[in-house]
């Protein structure tokens, strides 16, 4: 907790840490009006491929996206990316609620909605980028927990607040519309809390010589020069290749819950109940990310990152196992707790782990490059959902396999971990020697 004091003591972290807060609570409200637009509508039918098509609405331009960030987050100043950015998607989020309002969602909805999303890929990006120009490198185990997760928790509570006031006002599309218009003041407040921080405040610390136009060009060399930095900081590519695979599989456990609630739980007919299941399977998740960061930072003045990051991921095979067994509400959401709990854990074991090994000229495209990996995982995750879930959610067979990758990543990750340990000290002991 004195960490936790010092840091806010920080002028430029408490506004850093502001503008992520009411981003993410933002989009939180935004992806609630989404779902509820795409997926919970009475009269759309609510199979695994839908809700794949939803989460890639959701997660394909994070991935995409990514590798642009990187390029401009390491040349733009990522306090006017943070400014701007928020202040497009709220002009963007407008124009979303003006297509649900009016009913449509073809192409020109999910166009829109692609963009919006495509605007939270800089922010996101930026705010990972900028953390360490706002905190120093000891208090940075602190920060990784405190905001990353503070800032899920405040999209679990946005996205609470979306389902409280369509339960409140109905389940029309002119609740889905008001619900945006909510999202797009959020997001301007966000843009007006970014211009409060200096100009230069959050780096980066130099320029690249080559032109911003070059670059862009030449996007894959910057995804080679990014992954060829991963390739001589193996610690921070071990941690990225384990929490890609921890997200590949809290996707499919995701829609796995999602169609339990829509279509088993509740009457598929019964839309704002699943809606209500769901969320509450999300607030519990949120639950479990909380207790993360106050544990997190206490367990790793214990245990080594990679130790941590090993249980977490056989812990979540586990508690996945245990908690879907009979297929029950209760069993499912103590089951989300725990997984909440063990990948918001992993997650800030992950994102301090590259920050301390990743040289700031490069943190932009590397983060870039991990959003890649996360998101692109749960994409994957969501195509394999589609191809394999029935519309009641039940398959055991995805439910043991996705166990089983859990336990791989974590086996492997503990092995390679033991490697590199062993490897530095016999070259220890060489250099000692001679």
């Amino acid at each position: 907790m004195s960490d936790l004091r010092e840091l806010l003591r920080s002028g430029l972290f408490r506004r850093l840490f502001a503008t992520r807060l009411i981003g993410q609570f933002g989009d939180g409200v935004f992806q609630v009006a989404l779902a509820a637009f795409v997926v919970f509508s009475p009269e759309k039918e609510a199979t695994a491929a839908e809700v794949a098509k939803a989460f890639a609405l959701l997660l394909i331009p994070f991935t995409v996206i990514g590798p642009f960030a990187g390029v401009f987050l390491d040349r733009w100043r990522r306090r006017q990316v943070l400014l701007y950015a928020n202040l497009l998607r709220a002009v963007l989020v407008l124009v979303v609620a003006a297509q649900v309002l009016a009913g449509h969602s073809g192409p020109l909805f999910y166009v829109s909605a692609l963009a919006v999303l495509s605007a939270n890929r800089f922010i996101l990006a930026g705010l990972s980028a900028a953390l360490p120009q706002a905190v120093d490198n000891d208090r940075l185990v602190v920060a990784n927990a405190v905001s990353p997760t503070a800032g899920t928790l405040a999209a679990t509570l946005g996205g609470t607040v979306g389902v409280v006031v369509r339960a409140l006002v109905g389940a029309g599309d002119s609740a889905n519309a008001l619900i945006l218009v909510v999202a797009a003041v959020l997001y301007m407040a966000g843009g007006v809390v970014a211009r409060t921080m200096p100009r230069d405040s959050l780096g980066p610390d130099e320029n690249p010589d080559a032109s911003t136009w070059s670059e862009l060009k030449v996007v894959a060399r910057g995804l080679r020069e990014g992954l060829e930095h991963l390739r001589r900081r193996k610690p921070a590519a071990a941690a990225l290749a384990a929490i890609t695979a921890n997200r590949f599989c809290y996707g499919l456990t995701t829609i796995m819950v999602l169609l339990l609630f829509r279509n088993t739980f509740n009457a598929p007919t019964d839309t704002n109940a699943g809606l209500r299941g769901f969320g509450t399977a999300v607030a519990v998740t949120g639950v479990g990310y909380f207790i993360a960061a106050f544990a997190t930072p206490v367990i790793v003045r214990r245990l080594a990152f990679s130790t941590w990051i090993t249980v977490c991921l056989i812990g979540s095979a586990v508690a996945l196992a245990a908690s879907a067994v009979w297929w029950r509400v209760v069993p499912l959401l103590i089951g989300a707790l725990v997984l909440g709990f063990l990948a918001q854990g992993q997650k800030i074991c992950t994102d301090t782990t590259v920050q301390r090994n990743v040289e700031d000229s490069y943190r932009g495209r590397v983060f870039s490059l991990y959003d890649m990996l996360f998101n692109g995982a749960f994409v994957a995750a969501a195509a394999v959902a589609a191809a394999t879930l029935p519309p009641s959610g039940k398959s055991t067979a995805l439910l043991y396999a996705t166990v089983a990758v859990y336990l791989l990543a974590g086996i492997a990750y503990a092995w390679f971990s033991s490697a590199s340990r062993s490897a530095h000290q016999d070259r220890s002991s060489v250099t000692a020697v001679s």
